[in-house]
């Protein structure tokens, strides 16, 4: 690789040599696992799986939302699980004297 003088480039040039070498280094890591990947997969195909078998495949950790515990008194499409912050149809029912066993789905 040819050494280059930074002394010599302007301000606007070595911006742009830096945007270059930011995108050069994040393409290098893309390679490098898109390479390890392959190889993998070769080496399970040596053994008689595919590397998703092996892996357990690409399942998703997603936890489901959790059921709605209480329903808007007026309107019955508007549902709050109970937990995080209270929304503020809930707060407003429970000041105003509503007991929250009474809007328990």
């Amino acid at each position: 690789m040819a050494k280059m003088n930074l002394n010599d480039l302007s301000l606007s040039e070595l911006k742009a040599l830096q945007k270059d070498l930011i995108k050069a280094i994040a393409e290098f890591g893309d390679r490098k696992k898109l390479e390890a990947i392959v190889a993998l997969e070769e080496r399970a195909k040596e053994f008689g799986f595919s590397l998703a078998e092996l892996t357990g495949g690409k399942k998703s950790r997603k936890t489901p939302s959790p059921a709605p515990t209480y329903r808007h008194p007026e309107n019955p499409a508007v549902t709050w699980s109970g937990r995080g912050r209270q929304p503020g149809w809930y707060k407003d029912t429970v000041q105003a004297g509503t007991s929250p066993e009474s809007i328990t789905i």
